[in-house]
């Protein structure tokens, strides 16, 4: 479904963009995600609405989760630091995740509670893994979905094809970078 509108309470929340997924995915693709997510931060951040920066520190454990052995996992200095691109503002919401979904096990369903948030715009990386378990999460948890479709992106192309051609239109809605911040704009000159 397409964006009808933009809840008064509506929250950005970016996914996984850190240094060391970034560098593990360096392609037009990527580059493209990471410009959209930060456009949309910034236009978050001038209607003073709320910024969500997750970033995943770990994986599930156990053995069968994709095939691992769930033996501690050991990530270089900086993996999780978030990319610089993002301009990370002291007015934004850190959440740190060890799961697939930003909901599973951190505070991100609080945070949203507390500040009023009814409505979720989702970007990030990778669309079939921690943005789509993010989005599924979110609708589980009763909030309005918005999947910016040209601002994920996911290593595996059919994968990422999937995810925004079938899962997102059944968990909300979906929309472009520029469609969002058009809507957002417009809301923001009608106040």
């Amino acid at each position: 479904m397409a964006l009808t509108t933009i809840d008064p309470v509506t929250a950005l929340v970016v996914i996984d963009l850190q240094k060391g997924i970034i560098a593990a995915h360096s392609d037009a693709a990527t580059e493209a995600a990471v410009e959209r997510s930060t456009r949309l931060a910034a236009a978050f951040r001038r209607q003073d609405r709320p910024v969500v920066l997750v970033t995943v520190t770990g994986r599930p454990p156990g053995r069968t989760d994709g095939g691992r052995s769930g033996a501690p996992v050991v990530l270089p200095p900086g993996w999780a630091e978030l990319i610089d691109e993002l301009d990370v503002r002291p007015t934004d919401h850190l959440i740190t995740k060890r799961r697939r979904s930003a909901f599973h096990d951190t505070g991100l369903d609080t945070l949203l509670r507390d500040l009023g948030v009814t409505q979720v715009v989702l970007t990030g990386i990778s669309t079939s893994s921690g943005v789509e378990s993010t989005a599924r999460s979110a609708s589980d948890h009763g909030y309005h979905v918005v999947v910016a479709t040209d601002a994920v992106t996911d290593p595996d192309a059919e994968a990422h094809r999937h995810s925004v051609q079938r899962v997102f239109p059944k968990l909300g809605e979906t929309a472009t970078t520029n469609d969002i911040i058009d809507m957002i704009d417009m809301i923001e000159a009608t106040r």
